[in-house]
């Protein structure tokens, strides 16, 4: 019986780890984003330049760590890693829950968002399951020879770090952002009619001007006893708004586009009716020169024959992004927008969107932009 449990619980802690660690590296990028959220929270933003080589090297630990506790290599060290790997992740989720910083963890990406509270009761809940791999470590035997088992070990390392450094390079191979080739921008940022919205109680701190009696009361319960009808009782200080229950939320709610006036042109660009480019530069000045001087040279090709209209979108301020569209002589449209959209619409810097009617028809990271040739033929020449 007992053998049964730890055996159960290595399947499940193996194989949480193992999805965990790759839903995370399919898009290191945006998990390195989210460390630096939790970095600035801790006030180490020092770790910022090496935020990459952290998510990477993690999302590789558990992965590891994982498959090594399934083929039952190493066990002792496995076991110690597991568990000390998921104290500081519950340490974080429930930092994030308790004092309301970071409020989605990003364990599971983009492809399963969590709360807080949610990823503290997950993390919990496989603790436990560690812990009984823990004290029965030493009981844990190998699937295989012990060097066939480190061989293994170490292949998963191999593929681990490739298949991150593989999607940092050319996107991720599943996109499970807002913004992945098929979505219709202006769609996803619709509220259709009779979504349901957030909920939230108010508490109100009620005080009595005859007494100096005091309450505090929820919404609901303010209105249900009537007390307002009491003049002698008055609302002090601010009143307390906690979300019960979320409704629906567009995923796309933060992208507005505007000119260097402040005009707005979000509605404007993503209604052309024909194929238009879009280069999403969010940091002019870390951007890969040699790839804007490529896609430059593909918005020229475009405009002359296709009359393709291509813009670029930044978080630069207008004063940058003109003197560095003077210095490298760019040809196209500049338009402004913070910079979390962007890095949400392509993990790249630079990258590429094909639109048409708002329709995200492709999109491309900078090491993978395609010729002009192949780019005509495959969506110009229809």
């Amino acid at each position: 019986m007992k053998a049964k449990l730890i055996w159960v619980c290595r399947i499940l802690v193996g194989l949480l780890f193992i999805f965990s660690g790759l839903i995370k590296i399919n898009d290191p990028l945006g998990f390195s984003y989210k460390l630096q959220e939790y970095f600035e929270v801790f006030h180490l933003e020092f770790f910022n330049g090496i935020t990459l080589i952290l998510a990477i090297f993690l999302c590789t630990l558990e992965i590891v760590l994982g498959f090594a506790l399934l083929i039952g290599v190493r066990a002792v060290k496995v076991s110690w890693g597991l568990l000390l790997l998921i104290i500081f992740f519950g340490f974080l989720t429930f930092y994030s829950a308790w004092f309301k910083v970071v409020q989605t963890c990003g364990c599971f990406g983009d492809a399963i968002p969590l709360t807080p509270w949610q990823s503290f009761s997950k993390d919990m809940a496989l603790l436990g399951l560690t812990l009984v791999i823990f004290f029965n470590r030493k009981t844990i035997q190998p699937l295989s020879g012990k060097k066939t088992g480190d061989n293994l070990a170490i292949g998963s390392v191999v593929v681990a770090l490739g298949f991150g450094f593989y999607t940092y390079s050319f996107l991720p191979v599943i996109d499970f952002l807002a913004y992945q080739v098929g979505a219709n921008i202006p769609g996803e940022m619709i509220t259709p009619p009779g979504a349901k919205p957030d909920e939230f109680e108010v508490t109100y701190h009620l005080k009595n001007t005859k007494t100096g009696a005091t309450k505090v009361m929820n919404d609901k319960e303010y209105t249900a006893s009537g007390i307002w009808k009491d003049n002698s009782w008055q609302v002090f200080g601010p009143s307390e708004s906690v979300l019960v229950k979320r409704g629906f939320t567009p995923k796309i709610i933060d992208l507005n586009i505007k000119d260097a006036q402040g005009n707005d042109y979000t509605k404007e660009l993503l209604s052309n009716p024909f194929n238009n480019l879009i280069i999403v530069a969010y940091d002019l000045q870390k951007t890969n020169l040699d790839a804007i001087g490529n896609l430059n040279a593909l918005a020229i090709n475009l405009h002359d024959n296709f009359n393709t209209r291509t813009v670029l979108l930044t978080s630069n301020s207008a004063q940058d992004a003109e003197a560095f569209a003077k210095k490298n002589h760019l040809v196209v449209e500049i338009f402004y927008v913070d910079a979390v959209p962007l890095k949400e619409m392509v993990r790249a810097n630079p990258g590429l969107l094909l639109l048409k009617n708002g329709t995200i028809i492709n999109k491309w990271h900078y090491h993978s932009i395609p010729k002009y040739d192949d780019m005509v033929k495959q969506y110009f020449q229809k």
